[in-house]
């Protein structure tokens, strides 16, 4: 957003009689009355006395101009703009008629009749400079651009020192993508007023379009701290690092504006957004509730504190925030989405489908296309179901972080990394092996959506282990040492820095007591055994398997969160090559470094829960721990859950998943010659 400077426009409008041709001295004595009682406040008189002149036919357009501003003084707009086009009619070229009359224009709203009185021919002949600065403004105002920045640029020619509109330049030319000259505009503005926070802001906002976004973003640090009252520079700070795709360092910037400005409903909302995907569920409910408190009808801070309940196992919650949002007026739609989210909670279908439909295509238009969705499978209409989980991914790839391309660049690297793994590359490592300073983790790892979540839940529930899920640890010292290709090169130093970093950052995100057996859950870790081997050469994996047709489907399914991995999620066919692109990366780094891995087969894992975990604590070597078992316990206790798994793992362990692809078959064919391959393998079938 762009923020205009107008210069300053007096109410009060004024008319110069001596300016005008000689007037009759009736009208002349008429006028010294009227002005003289303006001047005392009385404009009932003054208007009287005009009145009767102009009706005794004293001269047109001094009385019709008198008219119009002691009008626009009483506030009878429409009145004032009666009178002063009679007088513009009559003297089209005098400018203090003219600015008086756009004044009036623009007060009643007629922003394009003013502009059309605002002439090129009047304002590039006026030496006074308004009509220009009126034009300006107006054309501005009309995204009539070109035109704008004609009339700004006559200005600053003749008036160099008004930063006003070298302001609304810059402005102008950003509209037309000129950012270079925006820019130059902008400095220049800046340079006379350095004092003006709103052009420092669209000084920054330039920079960034412009492509130079190191030298907005300095512009915005500065603004911040030399003007430390104002939120806005921390508001366009944040929202170029959402756009840049930042998003670990947006938290601390809106928690900064937050605090500058509390009583924002749209930056606690915003703070509430960003502290839920930085997994801080307190902060986030805080920051929604005081949206809500600030702004009873605010749409979104009703759905993302439902959104929040999901994903913190508190649907319980969704029956009195539906009470809430009822009582606070909240709009029919969105309390549609609400109910509909209820519904499914309480397994009533069929009714939370009727709501589903009552929600307007603008509110949430992705989740409310997921969650019919995901009520029609569960009603066994699987044709309907599948169409709208198609319309769901077809607005997922809409999204302008450009969904399809990034999945293509993950499928590109998968590609590119499968070329290095060949047993030369693998004889080609140094010979350092330094052991870490604790015992090395248990990677957990499986393709999205084999029952991952489910069995680090249970794991969870063992009293000598820490799970962490779905961290970052691992990538930040995969992209300090430099990626796959500087695996080789590593010596004891690097390998032993890596290290340290590794826990240095597990540290940061998860308690991890002497003696606890750490396990690193993250699902595509399948394509990192070179580098876990690299760093923890005793680590034992646990791999998670599932029917491949329905691993795929529950993957297409899902709603995840669009990182580059997940965005392979919204075609199928790329799913499928993305499926198994993973699996001959896990094959290939199986075959040349040889892993100590214990498989969880999840139909099995469902169907007897004890008999499948039993040799996995033996594996670990974990001592057997009954309450492991109540994973719905764990669930509960746990608080978020980030994965896609989050409304199923708090649920009872149910079976109606397993072979959920064949209902889905014909929609599955296309891909099945992918998959075919990977089903013999793990031993199902087609």
């Amino acid at each position: 957003m762009l923020h205009r400077l107008r210069w300053h426009r007096k109410r009060v409008q004024k008319v110069v009689v001596a300016s005008s041709p000689m007037l009759d001295p009736r009208t002349a004595d008429a006028l010294r009355q009227a002005m003289a009682a303006a001047q005392q406040g009385d404009l009932q008189r003054a208007r009287a006395l005009a009145e009767r002149a102009l009706a005794a036919g004293g001269d047109v357009v001094a009385l019709n101009a008198f008219l119009g501003m002691v009008r626009a003084r009483g506030g009878d707009l429409l009145g004032s703009v009666r009178h002063l086009r009679l007088a513009h009619r009559g003297r089209p070229g005098d400018t203090t008629i003219a600015c008086n009359l756009i004044s009036s224009l623009i007060d009643t709203g007629a922003l394009g009749e003013a502009l059309d009185v605002a002439t090129g021919a009047l304002a590039f002949a006026d030496p006074s400079l308004r009509v220009a600065r009126y034009r300006g403004f107006l054309a501005q105002s009309l995204e009539r651009f070109d035109e704008a920045v004609e009339a700004y640029e006559h200005v600053v020619a003749r008036a160099a020192d008004d930063f006003e509109s070298w302001n609304n330049l810059g402005n102008a030319r950003s509209a037309l993508q000129d950012y270079e000259g925006s820019i130059a505009a902008l400095e220049r503005a800046v340079a006379l007023d350095p004092q003006a926070a709103p052009t420092r802001l669209n000084l920054a906002i330039a920079l960034y379009w412009a492509g130079r976004s190191a030298e907005s973003e300095a512009v915005l640090r500065k603004a911040a701290a030399d003007f430390p009252a104002d939120d806005r520079p921390l508001q366009e700070f944040y929202t170029q690092l959402k756009r840049d795709g930042r998003h670990d360092e947006a938290l601390p910037v809106i928690e900064q504006a937050v605090a500058r400005n509390p009583s924002s409903a749209g930056l606690q909302l915003k703070l509430g957004v960003e502290s839920g995907l930085a997994r801080r569920p307190a902060e986030a409910e805080r920051a929604f509730r005081a949206a809500i408190a600030l702004d009873r009808t605010m749409v979104d801070a009703y759905l993302g504190l439902a959104i929040h309940y999901e994903h913190t196992n508190r649907e319980d919650e969704f029956a009195p925030l539906i009470a809430l949002a009822e009582a606070n007026g909240l709009d029919a739609g969105p309390l549609a989405f609400l109910r509909a989210l209820e519904h499914r909670r309480a397994k009533r279908f069929e009714a939370g489908l009727a709501c589903i439909d009552m929600v307007p295509p603008d509110i949430e238009p992705e989740r409310s296309a997921h969650t019919r969705a995901t009520l029609l499978d569960r009603l066994g209409r699987s044709d309907e179901a599948f169409a709208a989980f198609e319309q769901t991914a077809l607005l997922h790839q809409a999204n302008p972080s450009e969904p399809l391309r990034r999945g293509a660049e993950a499928r590109d690297q998968l590609r590119g990394e499968l070329g290095l793994l060949t047993p030369e590359w693998a004889a080609s490592w140094t010979d350092a092996r330094p052991l870490a300073p604790r015992p090395d983790p248990v990677f957990l790892v499986g393709f999205p959506r084999s029952g991952t979540t489910l069995l680090d839940t249970i794991l969870m529930g063992h009293p000598a282990t820490t799970v962490m899920e779905e961290q970052p640890p691992l990538n930040l010292v995969e992209k300090a040492i430099g990626g796959l290709s500087a695996i080789p090169g590593l010596d004891e130093a690097a390998i032993a820095n890596a290290q340290a970093r590794y826990y240095g950052e597990v540290a940061k995100v998860a308690d991890l007591p002497p003696g606890k057996l750490l396990v690193d859950k993250s699902p595509l870790f399948l394509n990192k055994v070179p580098l876990i081997r690299r760093l923890f050469p005793r680590a034992k994996f646990i791999l998670a398997l599932r029917h491949p047709c329905d691993v795929l489907l529950s993957c297409f399914m899902s709603n995840f969160r669009l990182n580059s991995a997940m965005a392979n999620f919204l075609r199928l066919d790329d799913a499928a090559e993305f499926y198994d692109l993973n699996f001959r990366h896990w094959e290939a780094s199986r075959a040349l470094f040889g892993p100590t891995v214990h498989s969880i087969v999840y139909e099995r894992l469902v169907e007897d829960v004890e008999a499948e975990v039993r040799p996995l604590f033996d594996f670990l070597e974990l001592d057997w721990h009954e309450a492991a078992l109540d994973h719905r316990r764990t669930a509960r206790a746990r608080g978020l859950i980030t994965t896609a798994s989050y409304s199923q793992v708090t649920e009872p362990i149910y079976t109606r998943a397993a072979g959920r692809w064949q209902r889905y078959r014909p929609h599955l064919e296309p891909v099945l010659p992918v998959l075919e391959p990977w089903v013999r393998k793990f031993g199902y079938a087609l």
